[in-house]
């Protein structure tokens, strides 16, 4: 236990200046044996996570909150790593440190000693992906005075770290292993391979071959305080085995609410098939037509026309993943939460043998308070009945309100959409999409009356106000801050908005008919998110779909699909009322779709709403001003925006 109670002096130091100035250290020297056969090709520092190397990341990272010096350690792979930055854009920050042999985590940091000297740095090792705060894992470091603050977890595989009472260091169990003693008994913690430090470490560490923890132990010895602060819940992986590196890869894609990634460099796609969450990098050849589920293909690669399922394909190897274990399927049931959409439900994929004739089916679970849980199953029946392809109800438990139906996979069309595909691909295929609405619009319509739960959901003049009312507070207001002047003039525009609106025919829609809630199965797009569906204006779903803010559209593809459309409805549909709406319905969709990224986004913390709200507020802009003389003091404040 420490007997004296030694500070690092930082009285020289405000933590804002320090913190700006502070320093971080790569280890990126290591042999990557664990990744091997990846690492005879690439060093894991340079392993990249949806194009992006695992140490850019980190340094993008740092450099949000410093402006201080880069330092990184080489040995193995070191041209590769020397050639990556003199390209970056932090090449001059960057300073590097050959080492030969590597000296461990302790003799890095000794050997580096005139770098570090100068201030508190941050060492982060190279093959850890995490959502740590740095700022306050520094802050801390800072206010308390410590010599070292290790950013730790709970985590029992690895919980070596043994604390005192009041968080600090007073032991390691086998040191340079992580591994734990399981004979102890006393409060102990992980070290994540992120930490802070204050110069004055660097007198702890011995010339030559050390790890860390010999200046932790030491220092702690003498008196100065080694922190532990608990970071228990962020995300933390280390990069250290190909399921380990998919696992990442698959997290950042769902962190990004994407399940398809295929590097922007990679020419057409066109005859490749896609299911599950795939990672296509740069110069890959994709020969013939081949078919990928979970699949990660590295720089290099060169498949063949077969299909490639649950694995990571390099030059010259193709390494066989466990898919319960790269997904995060629960230990207890094998469940898989899928989806990344805005809904509070949650959908879980789960392997079977009860159902015959289907390897996998998805598990929805509502909360107590939801009706759109009684919806969804009475929707089901009834679409079903009139042949709108909506997966199938397989079981259903109204105490839990669980329902298990059809898996159609995870590759809806906005993620077909992300490999690059020949326009005429893509017009085939929304041509079909166009077939499913047609059938809602029609066959659905003619036949409501047997489903009483939608007949009596109307879209009228209350929700348009609603929807316009959302994208008031919640986007106008809280997102960009705007004030308005003149509310009553606005209003009393809104207000006619919506009367024009709700004056138009109306048919059963959908009313979220976007390319996020097709699913496109065995290349046949099948429909799902239908509990929303309501009475309301045809027109209101052809704006969701062909001026979706996920896809832009070439406008002449547009033009001709809403042509396709009209003629599938020949005899159906009033075209002119029809056309006559389009705009006003263009325009209520984009402000809904506004308000509903800004709500996920900062109320229900989907941050990757976001990157959607540039082209849903151009495509807002472009409705408006159609409109902007009949509705000038609408245009007027979304101009502003």
């Amino acid at each position: 236990m420490r007997t004296i109670n030694m500070r690092v002096n930082v009285s020289k130091w405000s933590v804002a200046g320090a913190l700006n100035v502070t320093k971080i250290f790569i280890p990126a020297a290591g042999l990557g044996e664990r990744l091997r056969p990846i690492t005879n090709h690439i060093p894991k520092p340079l392993l990249p996570i949806l194009g992006k190397p695992l140490i850019e990341s980190i340094i993008e990272k740092f450099s949000l909150i410093s402006s201080g010096k880069i330092g990184i350690n080489l040995h193995y792979k070191a041209d590769m790593l020397r050639d990556w930055v003199r390209n970056s854009v932090f090449s001059e920050c960057i300073e590097m440190f050959y080492e030969d042999p590597i000296l461990g985590t302790g003799g890095a940091l000794k050997n580096a000693e005139n770098f570090l000297s100068g201030g508190h740095f941050i060492v982060h090792n190279s093959d850890i992906v995490s959502d740590i705060d740095f700022s306050l894992l520094i802050k801390t470091h800072l206010l308390e005075g410590n010599i070292a603050t290790l950013a730790t977890h709970d985590y029992p595989r690895y919980n070596n770290v043994v604390l005192d009472e009041g968080g600090y260091v007073i032991d390691v169990e086998n040191p340079g292993t992580s591994m734990p003693n399981h004979d102890t008994i006393g409060r102990k913690t992980a070290y994540t391979g992120i930490a802070v430090y204050s110069p004055e470490i660097l007198k702890f560490l011995p010339h030559g071959v050390s790890h860390a923890t010999v200046a932790w132990l030491a220092a702690a010895k003498a008196g100065y305080k080694v922190k532990a602060l608990d970071f228990t819940g962020c995300y933390w992986n280390d990069i250290g085995t190909p399921q380990a590196y998919a696992s990442a890869i698959i997290n950042a894609l769902r962190t990004d609410g994407e399940t398809v990634y295929i590097h922007p460099s990679m020419g057409c796609c066109t005859d490749i098939e896609i299911d599950g969450y795939i990672a296509i990098e740069k110069g890959c050849v994709l020969d013939d037509v081949s078919s990928f589920r979970n699949c990660i293909v590295l720089e290099g690669s060169r498949t063949e026309g077969k299909k490639y399922e649950n694995c990571i394909i390099g030059p010259d190897f193709e390494i066989r993943l466990n898919e319960a274990e790269m997904l995060g399927a629960s230990e207890d049931n094998g469940l898989i939460l899928i989806g990344t959409g805005g809904s509070d439900r949650k959908y879980y994929r789960q392997k079977t043998e009860q159902h015959k004739d289907r390897a996998s089916v998805v598990i929805v679970k509502y909360s107590q308070s939801d009706p759109d849980f009684h919806r969804h199953i009475e929707y089901t029946k009834f679409f079903r009945k009139h042949k709108i392809p909506v997966p199938a109800l397989l079981d259903v438990n109204n105490k839990n309100m669980t329902a298990v139906f059809e898996d159609l996979g995870d590759i809806s069309l906005y993620s077909w959409l992300k490999c690059p595909r020949e326009s005429t691909q893509i017009e085939a295929m929304y041509r079909r999409v166009m077939d499913i609405v047609v059938l809602i619009h029609n066959n659905a319509a003619r036949h409501v009356s047997e489903c009483p739960l939608l007949q009596g959901r109307v879209f009228d003049y209350e929700h348009f106000r609603w929807e316009s009312d959302y994208f008031i507070e919640r986007f106008v207001k809280l997102v960009k801050g705007i004030t308005i002047g003149n509310m009553s003039a606005l209003n009393e525009e809104l207000y006619r908005l919506a009367q024009k609106a709700d004056s138009y025919p109306k048919t059963v829609i959908h009313r979220d008919f976007q390319s996020q809630n097709i699913m496109i199965t065995k290349g046949i797009p099948r429909l799902i998110d239908y509990q929303g569906a309501r009475i309301g204006p045809p027109a209101y779903d052809i704006a969701s779909m062909l001026w979706d803010p996920y896809f832009r559209l070439d406008g002449g593809m547009r033009e001709r699909l809403i042509e396709y459309y009209i003629e599938q409805m020949k005899n159906k549909l009033n075209e002119n009322d029809f056309l006559e709406s389009l705009p006003l319905c263009r325009l209520q969709r984009h402000m809904q779709a506004l308000g509903a990224y800004a709500f996920l986004s900062m109320a229900k913390g989907k941050k990757y709403f976001l990157k959607h709200i540039p082209e849903g507020l151009r495509l807002l802009k472009e409705d408006v001003r159609l409109l902007k003389t009949e509705y000038s003091a609408l245009h007027e404040l979304i101009e502003r925006l």
